[in-house]
């Protein structure tokens, strides 16, 4: 067999190169691309990093906003104060009478009273509810003219006799604009102890019961006090219909009255001027 052969140029007998011949390179190009400059891959990662950013900021604040809409509202101190002022204004409206009035209340009589001892706890039974009237049919002269000073609307009053059935006396919710003149109102309304006839709410008799001769003469003594927009007035009698007496001479009367005034303020200013439950959204947009 016969092989091609050629000479270098020594001479020296070398095999021809059946392959494809190529033209070396310079000598540092191994066949890749250049590598990019340094600033141009910083440049890309920053914008890459800015973008990532403010991909959740986006997110964030979607999810911000989908929790305002699901998550239940939340009032402020001065929404709350105005919501709790507002159930307190509407429940001479709201409740039932029977609720501003109990059936029955609760009065204690002192030790005092008794010559010693630790008292005695006596109820005292309601005879009946008046229509609600304005104000200068509801308190005596001297008490509305106060009272409408500070915009007084209405009064309700509400009758009840005591345990022995000797005593009746007649409660009264006088309902104001607000709060603040309700307290002046009433401050002014009030005395250092029972027996100021300017506090004095009008009597309501109860046709067929123990007070269907109760009227103003029969008055012995008033008590007053204040909560919320309200002003809360008593007045107590005699049930037999005799007029107004000194009963300080007396000292079990004059406890015993005054006992069944206090209770009776008391017991409605409780039920009025309970603190309200404070005021939560349900959650729902809009609420």
């Amino acid at each position: 067999m016969i092989s091609r052969r050629g000479t270098d140029p020594r001479g020296r007998s070398r095999p021809y190169d059946s392959g494809v011949v190529t033209q070396p390179g310079p000598a540092d190009d191994d066949g890749s691309q250049p590598a990019p400059p340094a600033s141009r891959r910083s440049w890309r990662r920053t914008a890459l990093l800015s973008a990532l950013a403010l991909g959740l900021c986006g997110l964030a604040v979607a999810a911000a906003g989908f929790a305002s809409q699901v998550l239940p509202r939340r009032f402020s101190a001065a929404q709350q104060r105005q919501i709790e002022a507002w159930e307190l204004a509407k429940r001479w409206r709201a409740l039932p009478e029977g609720t501003i009035f109990p059936a029955t209340v609760s009065y204690h009589l002192p030790g005092y009273a008794l010559d010693g001892g630790q008292g005695l706890s006596l109820r005292g039974r309601r005879l009946g509810v008046s229509t609600a009237v304005r104000c200068p049919k509801g308190a005596g002269p001297a008490a509305a003219q106060i009272l409408d000073r500070y915009g007084c609307t209405a009064v309700l009053r509400a009758t009840y006799a005591d345990s022995t059935g000797s005593l009746v006396a007649t409660v009264g919710v006088a309902v104001l604009s607000g709060s603040a003149g309700a307290a002046v109102a009433g401050r002014k309304l009030a005395s250092s102890g029972p027996g100021d006839q300017v506090g004095t709410v009008r009597s309501a008799p109860v046709p067929g019961t123990l007070a269907s001769r109760f009227d103003d003469a029969q008055r012995q003594l008033s008590w007053g006090t204040h909560t919320g927009p309200y002003v809360i007035l008593t007045t107590v009698g005699y049930a037999d219909g005799r007029p107004r007496v000194r009963v300080a001479a007396d000292s079990y009367l004059s406890a015993e009255m005054t006992a069944l005034d206090v209770g009776l303020t008391d017991a409605v200013a409780d039920v009025l001027g309970k603190p309200p439950a404070t005021p939560v959204c349900p959650g729902a947009p809009g609420c």
